[in-house]
């Protein structure tokens, strides 16, 4: 599975990069027939602690499945979505299963 990470208006360390990575391809455990994923990751100007934003969108045959989650950092973030995603996963393919 191909994955785009792009970051906005600041540069991610390669060890957030990889720690995306290798959560989102995980994923494919769960449905081996997902095609790209695209991941950006924002910072939001509130004061809020939960300012990191991190929104994934998956390409998969039919659909595409698309999440975005706040955290207090984008680990957290993308942990949140990754499940998120996981349980979306599951539900399209059981709808598959019954078409």
């Amino acid at each position: 599975m191909e994955i785009r990470i792009q970051s906005v208006h600041f540069n991610a360390d390669s060890k957030l990069l990889g720690y995306i990575q290798e959560k989102v391809d995980k994923l494919v455990h769960y449905y081996d027939r997902i095609i790209a994923g695209e991941i950006i990751l924002k910072l939001d100007k509130s004061a809020d602690l939960h300012n990191k934003i991190v929104h994934v969108k998956l390409h998969i045959p039919g659909n595409d499945i698309f999440v975005e989650e706040k955290g207090r950092s984008f680990e957290e973030a993308t942990d949140i979505a990754v499940d998120v995603l996981a349980r979306q996963i599951k539900k399209h393919k059981e709808k598959m299963r019954r078409m």
